[in-house]
C-alpha cells in the first residue's frame, strides 16, 4: 500500500459486518529487510497395508506460507506520521499496532460465517474434512497479505512473536518492538468453507495471485530459451 513516499506492506483483517465487511488495514511502518516463502507439496498418509503409491503423487494444492520480522517505533510515527498516527503514537507507543496483530489471533463468535474453524480439518488440524459438518460458534478472522500488486493473498496467522525493546516513562507502554510473524496462504481447497462477500473477496484475491504467476512463469520461457542456447557446443 502506498503511503508516505514508498510502497508498504500490510495485513488486512475483514470483520464480520453487516451488510459488508469492514477492514481494518494494518500497514507496515517499516518494510522488513528478509521474507522466507516456503512451498510445500500436499502428500497422502502412507498406510503399510495399501498399495503403493504414485511417488509423484499429492493430494491438492501445495502449501504456501511466509514469515518475516516487523520493526515498529513510535518515535518514528510521532516524528513523520500524521496527527492521527502522532497522537496514538503519543499516548500508547505502538501498543495500538501490537494489539491490532494480536486480534488476527482471536477468534470471533460468528456462528454461520466459518473461516479456520471450518477448515481444521482440510488443514489437518482436527479431525473430519466433509463440509456439511456443524458451524463452529467461533472462527479466526479473515486476513488478507498485500505484499505490492503481485502478492495479494488469503493468509491465517500461524504464529507470533512479540519482542518489546523501549516503554514509555508514564505508562509503560512499549515504543520500540519486534513483531515475528508466521502466515499460512489458504488455498481453494480451503476457501469453500468461507462463505459470503469475504470468501469472494478471499477467493478473488488467491486466482488474481494465481493467475499473474503463472504469466511470469510463461514469461521465463524467454529466459529458458536463452539458457538452452548458450548451453549448445555449437
Amino acid at each position: 500500500m502506498a503511503v508516505g513516499k514508498y510502497l508498504r506492506g500490510a495485513i488486512v483483517q475483514f470483520t464480520e459486518t453487516f451488510p459488508l465487511p469492514v477492514p481494518n488495514v494494518i500497514v507496515f511502518q517499516f518494510n522488513p529487510e528478509t521474507m522466507t516463502h516456503t512451498w510445500t507439496p500436499t502428500r497422502g498418509q502412507e498406510s503399510p497395508t495399501a498399495a503403493p503409491e504414485h511417488p509423484s503423487a499429492v493430494t491438492g494444492s501445495p502449501l504456501e506460507s511466509f514469515s518475516f520480522t516487523l520493526m515498529m517505533d513510535a518515535h518514528d510515527m510521532i516524528t513523520d506520521g500524521g496527527p492521527i498516527e502522532e497522537g496514538l503514537a503519543t499516548v500508547s507507543g505502538v501498543y495500538t499496532r501490537l494489539a491490532a496483530l494480536e486480534m488476527l489471533l482471536f477468534p470471533t463468535a460468528k456462528p454461520g460465517q466459518g473461516l479456520v474453524g471450518s477448515i481444521t480439518a482440510a488443514l489437518g488440524i482436527g479431525g473430519g474434512s466433509s463440509p456439511q459438518q456443524s458451524v463452529p460458534d467461533s472462527t479466526l478472522p479473515v486476513a488478507i497479505f498485500v505484499w505490492g500488486p503481485g502478492r495479494i493473498v488469503p493468509v491465517r496467522v500461524n504464529s507470533l512473536t512479540i519482542t518489546e525493546k523501549l516503554y514509555d516513562a508514564t505508562l509503560l507502554n512499549p515504543t520500540r518492538a519486534e513483531a515475528q510473524i508466521g502466515l499460512q496462504v489458504l488455498r481453494q481447497e480451503d476457501l469453500k468453507f468461507v462463505g459470503g462477500p469475504i470468501g469472494d473477496l478471499a477467493s478473488a484475491a488467491l486466482k488474481y495471485s494465481q493467475t499473474l504467476r503463472e504469466a511470469l512463469a510463461l514469461a521465463n520461457l524467454g529466459n529458458a530459451i536463452s539458457d538452452i542456447i548458450g548451453m549448445l557446443p555449437i
